[in-house]
């Protein structure tokens, strides 16, 4: 018998997007438990409780599928489309409800994940766990040493905002043009554009070239294909050491705190 979990993740573990994203759904009144509106936090039994969405029933999680499309340009990161423009969803062929994983704008190209496994797609999006992105860029022409600097250091763009520190080095340098390559452990909207644009540089071309343990490699643009196993488990394991991380680093925090204590009670017994 399954045990009672809280109803967020089990709408993610169906498919329904991430965690954050099945918590806005709760909110907004469109999930009901026995024909009563949810409330955001409340636990079910999917054998046992009638959960429904804008009024379709929950139907039985079904096996996880992963997904690696090579974005092309003028194509959404997204599950719906806006502006006629097509979606990433629409170019993986698929019968699940597949989501992405992160965003690339619309004039940027490259890796981008797919899958219809909310608990990954949380930890994968979710600040907090920051797992390297990389990217090769061009620049209309080639930056010169302070603005690698400035970049490798952190920039303050124009809402104000400080970019965190990232790995920046000239790949391929030409007279009017030069690649970049960016690994960042952020990604706010835009920013490798808006980040340019603060250091008097203008970007020409994205390409996003590896997620944490996982790389676009030669596939073409436009072509996808299916995760290893290898490769989710991968994923999975990123988001794990990240935690792992912390929580050592927490335990470091406490046993530096017990030193410095005893220290000081020693030096009080000699006084």
């Amino acid at each position: 018998m399954a045990q009672p979990e809280r109803l967020q993740k089990i709408l993610a573990r169906a498919g329904f997007g991430s965690r954050r994203g099945c918590e806005e759904l709760i909110l907004s009144g469109r999930v009901t438990v026995n024909g009563r509106i949810a409330e955001l936090g409340q636990k079910v039994d999917p054998e046992k409780d009638d959960i429904r969405v804008d009024g379709e029933r929950l139907r039985s999680p079904k096996p996880f599928e992963y997904y690696l499309l090579h974005k092309p340009t003028g194509v959404l990161s997204s599950d719906q489309s806006q502006g006629g423009h097509p979606t990433v969803v629409d170019l993986v062929p698929s019968k699940e409800r597949l989501h992405p994983v992160g965003r690339l704008d619309l004039d940027s190209q490259g890796l981008i994940l797919l899958t219809n496994d909310g608990d990954l797609t949380h930890r994968l999006t979710h600040p907090r766990y920051g797992h390297e992105k990389e990217y090769r860029v061009l620049l209309e022409r080639p930056p010169d040493r302070k603005q690698l600097t400035a970049w490798r250091r952190g920039v303050i763009l124009a809402d104000g905002y400080r970019t965190r520190p990232a790995r920046v080095w000239v790949e391929k340098r030409a007279k009017d043009s030069a690649w970049v390559r960016v690994v960042m452990r952020e990604g706010r909207k835009r920013q490798i554009r808006e980040t340019a644009k603060a250091l008097g540089l203008r970007v020409r071309r994205l390409i996003r070239v590896r997620i944490g343990p996982i790389r676009l490699g030669d596939l073409p643009v436009g072509a996808w294909r299916p995760l290893t196993p290898e490769e989710v488990q991968a994923l999975r394991g990123l988001t794990r050491s990240v935690k792992g991380r912390k929580h050592e680093g927490r335990k470091r925090g406490k046993k530096k705190s017990r030193v410095r204590t005893f220290h000081k009670n020693k030096a009080e017994r000699h006084k």
